[in-house]
Formats: C-alpha cells, structure tokens, sequence
C-alpha cells in the first residue's frame, strides 16, 4: 500500500503544500435582480416612506444601502446619487456609493467617488483611509503612499494608516517596510489581527523561526479567529512539516466555522499526505458540497477515490473538474491514467 502511494503522490501532489489554499476565493458577484428587490417588504416601506417625504437624502440612502444588500446595484447607485444631490456634506453617502461601483465592476466611478469625497472631506480620517484602501485595491500604489502621507500629517500615530502603509508596501515587494508598517500598527493597537496575521507571514517569508509567535499573539487576540487559526495552520505545514498540529487547527476551524471552505479542503490535503485516504475523501466531500463549483475540490476527492480503488467515483470527480476547468491537467492525466488502466 505504501509503494502505491508513493506512485500515485509523485505524480499527482507534487508541490502538495503549496496546494494548501490561504483563501479559496471562488464566488462571483450576483446580478442586480430588480424583480426580487421590488417586492422586498423593507423596500416597500422605505419607498412609502420616500413618497411621503420626497426631499429626505437619509431615506434614499437607506434605500439605497438595502438595494446593495440585495444586490440590485443599479438602483442603490441612483438612491445614492440621489441621497448625495439632496445633501453633499454627509461622507458615509459617498462611502457607500464607492462601495457599491466597486463589487459592480466600475472600479474608475469607485475611485472617482472617493476623490470627491476625498476633496471635499480633506481632513476627515475615515475618507481618506478609504481612498487609500481603493487606490490599493486599484494597484495605484503611489497614490495610496501619497494619500496616506496626508494622514500621517493629521493624526502621526493612526494605526489604519499604518496598516494600510503595510498592505502598500507588501505588494509592491517592499517587505521590510511593510514589516515596520505592520510593526508601527501593533505599536499602538496590539488587538490588531489582521496585522499580527501579515507579520507572521512576512516573517515566515524570511524563514524566521519567531513567525508562530506573530500568529499566537493574533489568536491571544481571539483564539476562535478563523483567519488567525488558518495562517498558523498554513505556516506550520507548509514551513514547520507539523502535520498533525495544523490538522489540529483546522479541526479546530471546522468547529468555529462549519461553512468554511478551506478549513475542510485543507484538512484533506493533510490527511492525504499522511496516508488517510478515507478522511481525506470525506473533508474534500463536504467541501464541495458546500462549494459546488471548486474544481480543486473535486479533483482531490478525485485522488483520494483512486487511491482507495474506488475507480468510478474517481472517474466521476476528474470529470466534474474539467466541467469548472477544462484545462486542468491534474484532472486530464487522471482520466487519461484510469482508462489506460481499464
């Protein structure tokens, strides 16, 4: 059994940790459906209401916040419009108008609107950090410094703007500045997560042994923080080879979050590398049960399948993965494998 395995995993997990998944991100935006909105009970009241009081901005504002809810993007950017030709000087409109153009792919009206607000709210903290997470988001990295320099000049010891200064700087492969921006941000707000969670992983990057405690002071934080127990697991199987301590967190996060993804797909892949074909199978089960388009999903349950000779079931998964990618070569070198061995 053990030849076997050997076989089957040079040919099929080489490069198996780097298979592990940090964030299986594998949804896309729903469409506006106006026929589901128009009909929402919330929606009805509040265009009651607006029909009573038509000159009221709060009331197309909150309208327009329950259409973005409801993904109907159209008309929650012309409630917002609306809200802000009927009051300009209320930042939280611009906001969510910015918001709702970005999940509808118009990224340039997004930071259009931010600019505004930007130029109109110039000294407000909250504006203009979300102009910088726009221009970041945009890849406008020397936007975002310049901006968050503005910030700097405000309020020198905010520890968002030092945050955002790490995410800048982290991808644009400054990473001993964003090391220090991360730094700077726990300085001054140690229940930060997100930033002990990057300066873990930038640590690890340097293969630093003192990573794990990047990560344990993020789980100090909140030991039930599913990103925290997901980066610690990640590192201590993709750099530390402690299998069973990572499964071990990733048991953990299938209890805190039973709908999260990765936790499962991530335990599968573990299990697979330590000969537990059986488990490996099932945590890939509910993974793609909970996402029925995750093609890694299906070809690793596909693996598993034909590592416990259930031949057909491996026939099937390799099949369902060229469905959602038909270029995925693990999956056509499975089948191509199977029907050689028919």
């Amino acid at each position: 059994m053990k030849n076997r395995t050997v076989f089957f995993f040079a040919i099929l997990l080489i490069g198996f940790f780097s298979a592990c998944s940090e964030d299986n991100q594998n949804s896309e935006p729903s469409g506006n459906d106006p026929a589901v909105t128009a009909s929402d009970p919330s929606v009805q009241k509040l265009t009651a209401a607006i029909q009573q009081d038509p000159n009221n901005p709060q009331l197309y504002a909150e309208r327009g916040a329950l259409f973005y809810e409801l993904n109907n993007y159209d008309e929650g950017i012309a409630d917002l419009s609306k809200a802000i030709e009927l009051d300009s000087l209320q930042p939280q409109y611009y906001h969510l108008l910015a918001d709702i153009y970005l999940d509808y792919y118009r990224s340039k009206l997004a930071l259009n609107t931010m600019q505004l607000a930007a130029t109109k709210f110039p000294k407000r903290i909250p504006t203009l950090l979300k102009l910088a997470e726009f221009q970041w988001i945009l890849k406008q990295y020397n936007d975002a410094l310049f901006t968050l320099e503005r910030i700097r000049v405000i309020d020198p010891l905010n520890s968002e703007m030092f945050f955002m200064f790490g995410n800048v700087f982290k991808d644009m492969g400054r990473s001993d500045e964003a090391i220090n921006a991360y730094q700077s941000c726990v300085e001054n707000d140690p229940e930060n997560i997100d930033a002990w969670i990057e300066l873990g992983r930038l640590i690890a990057e340097k293969n630093i042994p003192a990573a794990e405690r990047y990560f344990d002071n993020a789980l100090r934080v909140d030991s039930n923080n599913v990103a925290a127990l997901h980066a610690k697991a990640y590192y201590l199987s993709n750099q530390k080879n402690d299998l069973q301590a990572a499964l071990k967190l990733y048991k953990k996060i299938n209890t805190v979050d039973p709908q999260y993804v990765d936790g499962f797909y991530n335990a599968g892949l573990l299990y697979l590398d330590m000969d537990s074909f059986e488990q490996a199978y099932r945590s890939f089960d509910i993974a793609v049960q909970m996402d029925p388009k995750f093609a890694e999903g299906y070809y690793h349950r596909g693996v598993a399948a034909e590592l416990m000779g259930n031949t057909a079931q491996a026939v099937n998964d390799y099949e369902n993965v060229l469905r959602f990618d038909p270029e995925f070569q693990g999956a056509k070198a499975g089948l191509e494998r199977l029907k050689k061995a028919q």
